[in-house]
């Protein structure tokens, strides 16, 4: 683990509220929560562009959050610096997202990977729809 050093400085007493409520809210200690907020503002070049930041959230269940928290209890551990759920979330998404990318290029390596459209068709035509059987009943299919 690498070496600490003391910080001190004084800051407005509303700062300092505000400051200890979010650190409270994220179970942190004032050391985790001073560091993370400077690692996060130098790792982004000193600046914090929220017109460029989107939120996600969603809810999931007791048991999978406890292994969540298990396995970050872990990782602070086994690397000796405090990982967040928001660096485990994200890096799931991006490993998730870099292998499909990765697939889809290896697929058809001279296929765009900027479009969502699977389509071969003139942007001018419009699908056909025929009806299809099924066990269910007919169902509308594109041609």
């Amino acid at each position: 683990m690498e070496q600490t050093k003391g910080l001190s400085c004084q800051i407005p007493e509303s700062l300092h509220a505000r400051v200890t409520a979010e650190r409270v809210a994220a179970n942190q200690s004032l050391s985790e929560y001073i560091t993370g907020l400077l690692t996060n503002y130098y790792d982004n070049g000193g600046k914090k562009d929220m017109a460029q930041t989107r939120t996600m959230a969603f809810q999931i269940s007791e048991d999978l959050f406890q292994r969540i928290k298990d396995y970050l209890a872990h990782e602070n551990e086994r690397q000796g610096r405090k990982v967040t759920q928001k660096e485990f979330v994200i890096g799931l998404i991006e490993d998730a997202l870099e292998r499909w990318e990765q697939e889809t290029a290896d697929a058809d390596p001279g296929a765009p990977t900027d479009t969502l459209d699977p389509i071969d068709e003139p942007a001018d035509s419009a699908p056909s729809w025929e009806a299809e059987e099924t066990e269910g009943g007919a169902k509308n299919v594109a041609k």
